[in-house]
């Protein structure tokens, strides 16, 4: 599962390019998916740009789930989301809390290795 530590985010806002980079995919696909899934709702600057929170990155990585990794239709990953949407966000924040972890503990391994 493609996971971002939103933990680990630093910034109040990242740009569309700065997640789109983050999930390999295209600019034109997030705004694709803010067109088919009203609850992903960025914030827009005066001139229109699109201010991703970190909530909004913890939605598109729901999706990104749905649709990429587990070969949902667009149509499918509404209803899954309005299905379980609750457990699929309670799972997205396990798994990065869980990455964490790991990160942590391996870099606790490297440091009494050496």
């Amino acid at each position: 599962m493609k996971t971002i530590d939103t933990q680990k985010l630093e910034k109040l806002y990242y740009s569309i390019g700065e997640v789109a980079e983050l999930f390999g995919v295209s600019r034109s696909l997030l705004r694709y998916w803010e067109n088919e899934f009203a609850f992903l709702t960025p914030r827009k600057n005066r001139k229109g740009d699109r201010l991703f929170t970190k909530e909004n990155i913890q939605q598109i990585q729901i999706i990104y789930n749905l649709v990429k990794e587990r070969g949902f239709t667009l149509e499918g990953a509404k209803q899954e989301l309005k299905k379980e949407k609750a457990a699929l966000t309670e799972q997205v924040d396990l798994i990065a809390r869980l990455q964490s972890i790991q990160k942590r503990l391996n870099d606790l391994d490297d440091k009494l290795s050496s």
